[in-house]
């Protein structure tokens, strides 16, 4: 029996070594690749592609499941992919921000009153994956109301992805399996030219 342990634990330790080399070559998918390329050229710095998504959704901008998506003056961007459910069987919502050249949280209007709140507060643990740290926050504004999100900063800016909570992903491990899947599968596109 603790023969059978031992194999079992170093197929497992193979497996996870397996897959972090893979992790290492993974590109952004060629279908969703020009759409990620031309974001990064838009705002003239790198974003991250995922290369996992919820089902149904993909990430192909300008494709089925895109909500939203829109580039500010100040080059923050916002990337929604969205499919409502059929039958009542609920909507899968993925939001993907990223504030070049800025490492602050941004300001959102209040939900009730006058004045601004952090647009993304209560932060409640932290995830490590694939070389990013991210800090998971639970209560959020403007699109990422509803959702538990993921923000992190690298090269001088920040980016976010976080998900909705509600059905079919009812409960908030589900959503935080989910992110710790997207921010595994997240590989960075530069700006070209």
């Amino acid at each position: 029996m603790r023969a059978l342990l031992v194999a079992a634990a170093a197929a497992l330790a193979l497996t996870a070594a397996g897959a972090a080399g893979a992790a290492g070559k993974r590109s952004c998918p060629s279908s969703w690749l020009k759409g990620w390329q031309a974001l990064a050229n838009k705002v003239d710095a790198p974003v991250y592609c995922p290369t996992w998504m919820p089902n149904p959704l993909d990430a192909r901008i300008g494709g089925q499941y895109q909500d939203i998506y829109s580039i500010g003056k100040d080059r923050s961007f916002l990337v929604s992919f969205l499919e409502h459910g059929d039958l009542g069987s609920g909507d899968v919502h993925v939001n993907f921000r990223g504030y070049p050249g800025s490492t602050t949280i941004p300001r959102c209007p209040a939900p009730v009153g006058k004045g601004k709140v952090a647009c993304f507060s209560e932060p409640v643990a932290h995830m490590k994956s694939n070389g990013i740290d991210a800090t998971v926050y639970q209560v959020n504004q403007g699109a990422d109301q509803w959702h538990i999100l993921l923000a992190w900063r690298h090269n001088r800016s920040l980016y976010t992805v976080s998900e909705h909570v509600i059905a079919p992903y009812r409960f908030s491990t589900q959503v935080k399996h989910n992110l710790g899947l997207l921010l595994n599968s997240l590989v960075l596109v530069r700006p070209q030219g």
